[in-house]
């Protein structure tokens, strides 16, 4: 797919897709968008119920590995050990993400060039394994924490179905986290026929006026 680079309103940079008209990252912000949604709103959360614990997380889309950069910070701030697995069917060449100049961290580009498919010990606390897939196919690895960044559900009807919400809920441990920036209705209440307890909670400064966050409680 063609893309290109925009800058967002915290002066981050993120893909535009014309194909699907739609951004990598919140045109708001890329960099806050993914602070608040998927390391304070769901990784935060987890390790304040479960400090020093090592944590299983799945993400619901590499793109440009920003999520999984700013995970890897916070486990080598806080040594924490974090398993992170994340599925992505059209993955983004080096050359593509490099100009975004999200970070000065060189872990960046380790990330990309880790191989698909193989455990990676990227730094002492983060292990990734990278799986080209589709998630509407794929079965969902156990986990602690799911971050959900797929294209919005009117781009990708077929990443927001109530079958795959409930697969990601098996997958998740008891009181697992899942979160994302989507809080429309019709998405919250399939979460919760696919057996979360959702939340619907602040979004980041300056963006969207709130997200979702969803808790896996086994009956």
């Amino acid at each position: 797919m063609l893309r290109r680079i925009e800058t967002t309103a915290d002066g981050s940079a993120t893909l535009y897709v014309p194909a699907l008209d739609e951004h990598y990252h919140s045109v708001k912000g890329a960099y806050t968008e993914s602070m608040h949604i998927f390391i304070e709103t769901g990784l935060r959360q987890w390790q304040s119920l479960h400090p020093g614990q090592p944590v299983r997380l799945f993400e619901a889309g590499f793109g440009t590995g920003l999520n999984a950069l700013l995970t890897l910070e916070e486990a080598e701030q806080k040594s924490l050990d974090v398993l992170y697995v994340s599925a992505e069917l059209y993955p983004l060449a080096w050359e593509e993400v490099e100009p975004l100049h999200h970070t000065d961290n060189p872990s960046l580009k380790a990330l990309h060039d880790a191989p698909w498919g193989k455990p990676v010990a990227i730094t002492p606390h983060f292990t990734l394994l990278k799986l080209q897939a589709d998630l509407s196919q794929m079965p969902f690895p156990s986990c602690d924490v799911v971050f959900y960044d797929a294209f919005a559900p009117e781009k990708q009807p077929h990443l927001w179905s109530e079958d795959l919400f409930a697969a990601l809920q098996k997958s998740l441990s008891p009181g697992g986290i899942l979160t994302t920036y989507c809080a429309k209705g019709e998405v919250r209440r399939r979460l919760q026929r696919a057996g979360f307890t959702v939340e619907r909670l602040p979004g980041p400064p300056g963006g969207k006026r709130e997200i979702l966050r969803g808790t896996a409680y086994k009956i």
